[in-house]
């Protein structure tokens, strides 16, 4: 298994295990979520299968899916078969996932880059004010932790958000911590000092003798020792098989005419139509219907992995799965991002499952609207004169500011979305309305903290919602039916409007986790009317 690359929900089944570069094809192992699990699943019943070779250098997800990921493979471990690890170079990240593992080698000269975690915001307010720009920000005033609009009007964080941030990022590094400590026997103190050090970066033979590691070696002889394991002679290779090889010829994990309906919701929230990486209001709402119309699928889980976006697409996406819930079992899976607009979607169905170091909550909105008069009068010269029918005809021009009055209504429409927001989680999870106000104003919240208070169910991963919706539907056997119905790989790309995804994937397979400030730089494009989004990044 090789994980370095942007992992999605699920793998595109008629991508022919190719991926565009941008000026040609190559083959791939780029896997979804889906299969990984799956695959570890299949792979610990499997007699043609002796263990897994984990060979990690960085890791393309957050790390809610990580520990998925990490707890699917500890419980392989119960196989007796073996997990063996190894890397030139281990992310923090990629040592996470490792530290489970049977034995974890690396090269002699190799780095284990523990650090600790940060999380970083990009700010616009003086390139802004370099442009003579003006972002009109409209957002309820108790929502003090809705942080998606600071970097607009402040150059650092507000101290709420450092707050959040701070309260976040310590729920999360405490659970890799505690979970490294388990698996590896090393004390939590002995992390934090090595991570405060860097002392496992530029000291490999530190990390054999404080038990990070097993062994320093060439991959040559890692392989010399797996071969030796699995009693092979010299002369005959290792039988390695990839993901997305395994996921084509892995033994069936279920079977059955009823069936389970997995709804993929994946990616910033946009009225009308989505793509692989994002959801859009009308295109998923279809398929969560579809999935409800279905007579064969018996119970629906809805896979959430959102940041949020538009309040009034997440809005029409909740119609569709308080529809669905009425008629039959809807549970949710909540991967590494769950909030703001994508704990809206969720807040109908029946039950909600989430990671520990999943992002949600954020209940919280925002509306945002460009002044340009300064930039175009003063820095391009140019002016605008109009005439206009009726007193506010000239509403959401961009070239000058909003009257008082349009400033008033928009301010009221906000408020009321917000207090619809609040409403609605109040109603749906049971919880008195003035407590979902304190824990809302933009508050993100981990899943270990979520769950306390009541804003999820129960911790785990998809493969427990699915386990629970097939109880709930009173399923001893089933399949699995995946929504919405993935494109042909080939037509996509003869499609216009699909240009701007495929150059999006080619550009985060050059940048990697820098893309992280192309996509905050896209957001300024992506904020049309009432936005329910989480701004925060993570990076470890």
């Amino acid at each position: 298994m090789t994980l370095d690359y942007e992992i999605p929900e699920r793998s595109n089944s008629n991508d022919l295990g190719f991926i565009f570069t941008g000026s040609s094809f190559k083959v791939s192992d780029n896997a979804g979520m889906n299969d990984i699990i799956n695959n570890i699943k299949s792979a610990a019943t499997d007699s043609n299968i002796s263990g897994i070779f984990l060979e990690l250098s960085t890791i393309g997800t957050s790390s809610a899916n990580i520990e998925e990921i990490r707890n699917a493979l500890s419980e392989f471990k119960k196989s007796g078969k073996f997990i063996v690890s190894y890397a030139e170079t281990y992310s923090q990240s990629a040592y996470y996932l490792a530290s489970v593992s049977d034995e974890i080698y690396m090269f002699p000269d190799g780095i284990i880059d523990i650090h600790g975690m940060a999380s970083q915001n990009m700010f616009y307010k003086h390139l802004l004010d370099k442009l003579d720009i003006e972002m009109q920000i409209i957002r309820p005033e108790n929502n003090k932790f809705k942080s998606a609009v600071e970097p607009y009007f402040l150059d650092k964080m507000s101290d709420a958000n450092r707050e959040q941030n701070m309260v976040l990022l310590e729920s999360i590094w405490n659970k890799i911590c505690n979970d490294i400590s388990v698996s590896r026997g090393i004390d939590v103190e002995l992390i934090n000092q090595m991570a405060d050090d860097l002392t496992l970066m530029f000291e490999p033979e530190t990390a054999l003798k404080n038990n990070f590691i097993d062994g320093l070696m060439y991959r040559d002889e890692l392989i010399a020792k797996l071969q030796q394991n699995l009693n092979l002679d010299n002369n005959k290779k290792l039988n390695l098989i990839k993901n997305t090889q395994y996921a084509k010829v892995r033994p069936e994990l279920y079977s059955g005419e009823d069936k389970i309906g997995i709804v993929y919701a994946e990616g910033q929230i946009i009225d009308g139509e989505g793509d692989d990486t994002t959801i859009g209001g009308e295109s998923l709402s279809k398929a969560i219907r579809a999935a409800r119309n279905d007579k064969k699928v018996k119970a629906i889980v809805m896979r959430v992995n959102s940041p949020g976006g538009s309040a009034m697409a997440s809005e029409v996406i909740r119609r569709e799965v308080e529809l669905a819930a009425k008629e039959k079992p809807v549970i949710v899976s909540m991967g590494n991002y769950a909030a703001s607009g994508g704990y809206w979607i969720s807040s109908s169905s029946d039950y909600i499952f989430a990671d520990p170091n999943t992002l949600t909550g954020s209940i919280g909105v925002f509306g945002t609207v460009p002044n340009l008069k300064g930039f175009m009068n003063d820095k391009l010269g140019l002016t605008f004169d109009e005439v206009k029918t009726n007193e506010n005809s000239d509403f959401g021009s961009l070239t000058k500011p909003l009257s008082p009055y349009q400033l008033k209504m928009m301010q009221k429409h906000v408020t009321e979305t917000y207090d619809d927001f609040i409403t609605l989680v109040s109603e749906t999870r049971n919880l008195r309305k003035t407590f979902v106000d304190s824990i809302g104003q933009g508050r993100v919240w981990s899943g270990s903290d979520a769950i306390k208070i009541g804003l999820v169910d129960e911790l785990g991963g998809i493969e427990q919602a699915i386990a629970f919706a097939a109880e709930k539907a009173g399923l001893e056997s089933y399949s699995i039916k995946e929504f919405p119905k993935q494109e042909d790989m080939f037509e996509s790309l003869l499609k216009t409007e699909k240009q701007e995804y495929y150059t999006k994937t080619i550009l985060k397979n050059k940048l990697g986790d820098k893309v992280q400030y192309l996509e905050a730089l896209e957001r300024l494009n992506q904020t049309e009317g009432v936005q329910a989004l989480m701004p925060l990044y993570f990076y470890n």
